[in-house]
């Protein structure tokens, strides 16, 4: 019976004195406070990419134990998207990834945010005279010479192509100046007739496309850097050409992939949205927590912490006929049971689940 006792007494002793161990173990440096928000501003706040984006985002801040807040302005305004930032900033965030409309108008608000030390990431469009953190965006000269080599063959090789354009926007500057690029120097037979601004603006990329089409009736494809004129010159290219005309956007929402689905569109270049969320959020905590000690002699000169990082590429995809059905966001909402923008990360649902 006493040696029973001793056994018991010993394996008590052990277990108290294995949990006073873990009791004294620092907690991980990748456990954040909930009470710690970052925040993702945007411009066109409605367009379904960010949604993506913001899914990532949200991800990776869940298995941080840190909170994010979705906003920005729903309108296609470089003011009203600085407004939003600098309210946000007068939050003092932990961190803030934006999509700035025009990289130029970004650098002072960069800059104040950084001072006070608020990290800022920019994504999918930069501003990199600034003092951002880094740039995470898919490849923007690949994506327009994806898309000019996917025309370019459909169409035989030969022929005249246009392309639609939103001038002031750097990522979509140069998809399009890429997409010009590569045909020059890879398919001499093929050439570049038209191109229209549109900003964005679905009719107005409908009514550029019958204007184009009009003066040059041999356009037999067209390159638009966004999804919204990807859709106006699509619906244009049924009624003008009965479809023949392919027409290939970047970005995706709903209304595209089904357009692809039919055979009314041909096809788009979409970007991994949700590694492009995660990774900046991951970016903006290891700023915040200075996780790191970058061997670049920054305490010696003085210089702000940074990983300065000018650009990590997150990926793309080539949409079709094919896998369009792969790529629907409601679907890919309805999976993983959240809310899209509609919640934060510690309202999520199944908050550390990556799948």
């Amino acid at each position: 019976m006493k040696s029973k006792l001793v056994v018991v007494l010993v394996v008590l002793l052990t277990l108290i004195s294995v949990c006073a161990g873990w009791a004294q173990q620092k907690p991980s440096v990748f456990q954040g406070n909930p009470k710690e928000t970052y925040y993702m501003v945007m411009m066109v706040s409605g367009v379904e990419y960010w949604v993506g984006v913001y899914e990532g985002f949200k991800l990776a801040a869940a298995q941080l134990g840190v909170d994010t807040v979705y906003t920005g302005t729903p309108e296609y305004d470089i003011n009203k998207e600085l407004a939003v930032f600098n309210q946000v900033m007068t939050k003092n965030p932990a961190g803030i990834c934006v999509h700035p409309m025009e990289p130029d108008s970004f650098i002072d608000p960069i800059n104040a945010a950084t001072a006070k030390g608020i990290p800022v990431m920019t994504f999918a469009a930069d501003s990199p005279k600034s003092n951002r953190l880094g740039y995470i965006t898919s490849d923007n000269v690949k994506e327009g010479y994806t898309a000019a080599d996917a025309i370019c063959k459909a169409i035989g090789g030969k022929g005249e192509v246009a392309v639609t354009e939103n001038p002031g926007q750097l990522n979509h500057e140069i998809r399009v100046r890429s997409f010009r690029e590569r045909i020059a120097s890879n398919w001499p037979n093929v050439k570049v007739v038209a191109s229209v601004a549109t900003n964005q603006d679905m009719n107005k990329a409908f009514n550029g496309t019958r204007t184009m089409v009009q003066a040059h009736p041999n356009i037999r494809g067209i390159f638009t850097p966004e999804a919204s004129s990807g859709l106006g010159c699509a619906q244009a290219a049924l009624e003008v050409s009965k479809g023949e005309i392919k027409v290939m956007c970047c970005d995706i929402n709903e209304s595209v992939l089904d357009m692809i689905q039919k055979g009314d569109m041909f096809g788009a270049i979409q970007p991994n949205v949700v590694i492009q969320g995660y990774m900046a959020m991951m970016y903006l905590y290891m700023a915040k927590h200075q996780l790191l000690d970058p061997m670049n002699g920054w305490k010696e000169q003085g210089r702000p912490w940074g990983i300065y990082l000018p650009f990590v590429d997150n990926g793309l995809d080539v949409v079709n006929k094919d896998n369009a059905k792969f790529f629907y966001t409601k679907n890919y909402l309805k999976t993983r049971n959240t809310r899209g923008v509609d919640e934060g990360a510690q309202t999520m649902k199944r908050p550390a689940l990556a799948f």
